[in-house]
């Protein structure tokens, strides 16, 4: 507790100095200061505890990796100041970091010889826990980036949520979900839709193109087990998207498009029963950045790197009062048979309700997830039976977010993509993989307002999981998880916020487990120069 009343005295002590030195005003303002330079500070304390050795799943998910353990006492400061959309030519930037405590969970690891505490005899020798937590600093964010007219370029480590999908009531976009740390890149595409010439506004089209370096080497060394599979370090990522997007004025639009992620280059090293057999070194030369934008090598059914992606639709229509009602499907793919849709119903299916003012209930989501099919339950590669006259295409046991070559999709051992499938983070017996891919349920989010003060959400979701289909479990496992959480935004004490969240998990996937979440925060503008 000691701890916890120091970071609370420095909490108080940092406002203070900020509103003496720069001079802080609520953020309720419309961030305008005449000549002046304004950015947006903020501060909070997030303090957690729970029963298991992780945060329940609804607490960690889709947060961006911040809180992933059961016990935490974090500070978290951040500095911003946002492009000013009304002017042809702007910029900003922001940084955000976190400090504090975070309980350890225990990992299992390789030993070729018994040590103290060795649980799991093995070939060549033994499983041995070891245990591990998260930094206790880190940068979360820290970019900079320019706007002109419809496009923009952002450089550096910045938070990313879906573009199709709610940030606060879906279970998750599949390839940036807003689930994991950012990854430092470079990002240029169009700030929001852009009318396409010659369509008189009735087609428009949004994209995003991005190249990045993953920076979790020592997460991952820390916790693989150095038994079985592989190991890919310093690896690049790579990531675009294109939607159209009918006239969003009428009351019926449809977006249409293709999400892509890849992580490529690097360096791989294989185990095979504790012993390493063999390692890789994969390109990163400017040649093989074009190939990540442009796959050339192998047509349809190849890819350079590990790349990944879904097709995305989705349909909304404007109800008379201002509300709306979408209707929307990611499908993912691996390879080829994805692609062309040939794995069934896996993806999301999802309806959302979006009322046109601010209620009980202000927004609504269901969703259905199937990822069970996966091209069916073989995989061919014309390379398993050279001089077969079977089309050259891979297809079949697509294994979603996996890939034999290169990690998980994740950072930091949270996925990238969808949290529904189970993150590597939760394998203590340190398999860096998706060991529950195969996996089917459904997913509730509802939101709203009980009063100007007081705000809602609720979260909740049943899933059952069948392994991978190259480690199937011997019998299903099922998880039930729920999320209840309450803002209170005092309007006497303007800027100030406090949330309070509490979750639990019933089943196999997660454990039998509890916690609960309280942040305090305190947003206000920072004016360096004018009135």
């Amino acid at each position: 507790m000691n701890w916890i009343e120091s970071q609370k005295r420095n909490l108080a002590l940092l406002l203070a100095a900020a509103c003496s030195v720069s001079g802080i005003s609520a953020a309720d303002s419309d961030g305008s200061s005449g000549n002046g330079f304004t950015m947006t500070g903020r501060a909070e304390g997030i303090f957690a505890a729970g029963s298991g050795d992780f945060a329940p799943y609804y607490i960690a998910s889709n947060n961006h990796g911040i809180l992933t353990q059961s016990k935490d006492a974090l500070l978290r400061l951040s500095l911003d100041k946002k492009p000013d959309a009304k002017k042809r030519f702007s910029y900003g930037f922001g940084v955000d970091f976190l400090t504090g405590y975070a309980s350890a969970t225990d990992y299992l690891r390789f030993s070729p010889e018994e040590a103290p505490g060795g649980m799991m005899k093995v070939t060549n020798g033994w499983l041995v826990p070891h245990s591990e937590h998260p930094s206790r600093i880190w940068l979360q964010q820290l970019y900079g980036e320019i706007r002109y007219r419809g496009v923009f370029l952002t450089a550096g480590m910045k938070q990313h949520t879906s573009a199709l999908l709610s940030s606060t009531l879906s279970s998750g976009d599949l390839v940036e979900s807003g689930n994991a740390r950012p990854i430092p890149e470079v990002r240029v595409g169009f700030n929001d839709f852009q009318n396409i010439p010659f369509t008189n506004g009735w087609v428009q089209i949004q994209g995003e193109i991005s190249y990045g370096k993953m920076t979790d080497n020592a997460w991952l060394r820390d916790h693989y087990n150095y038994y079985n599979s592989h190991l890919n370090q310093g690896a690049l990522y790579s990531y675009k998207r294109c939607y159209f997007r009918t006239k969003p004025a009428e009351r019926f639009s449809a977006t249409v498009g293709m999400q892509v992620g890849a992580f490529f280059g690097g360096e791989t090293t294989w185990y095979d029963r504790g012993k390493m057999t063999h390692s890789k070194e994969f390109s990163k030369g400017v040649k093989q950045f074009f190939k990540m934008l442009l796959p050339t090598d192998g047509g349809l059914e190849y890819y350079s790197g590990s790349s990944l992606g879904s097709w995305d639709i989705l349909l909304r229509y404007r109800l008379s009062d201002g509300s709306t009602i979408k209707g929307y499907m990611q499908k993912p793919w691996e390879d080829g048979s994805g692609v062309g849709f040939l794995n069934g119903f896996d993806g999301v299916w999802g309806l959302q309700f979006t009322a046109a003012r601010k209620g009980w209930i202000s927004g609504a989501v269901i969703e259905y997830l199937d990822f069970t099919n996966q091209s069916g339950p073989m995989h061919w590669d014309p390379d398993d039976a050279p001089g077969t006259d079977i089309p050259n295409r891979a297809e079949g046991a697509d294994d979603y977010y996996y890939n034999h070559e290169y990690n998980a999709y994740a950072n930091y051992g949270m996925a990238i993509g969808s949290p529904f499938l189970v993150s590597p983070i939760y394998n203590t017996d340190g398999f860096l993989q998706f060991a529950s891919n195969r996996i089917r349920g459904f997913h509730i989010g509802l939101e709203g307002e009980i009063s100007s003060e007081v705000s809602y959400r609720l979260l909740g979701g049943y899933r059952r999981s069948w392994g991978s289909g190259r480690i199937p479990f011997i019998a299903p496992k099922d998880d039930t998880s729920f999320m209840a959480e309450a803002t209170y935004s005092p309007r006497a004490l303007s800027g100030l916020t406090v949330k309070a969240a509490f979750g639990l998990d019933h089943g196999e996937l997660y454990g039998n487990t509890t916690g609960g979440m309280i942040t305090v925060s305190y947003t206000g503008l920072i004016r360096l120069f004018g009135k």
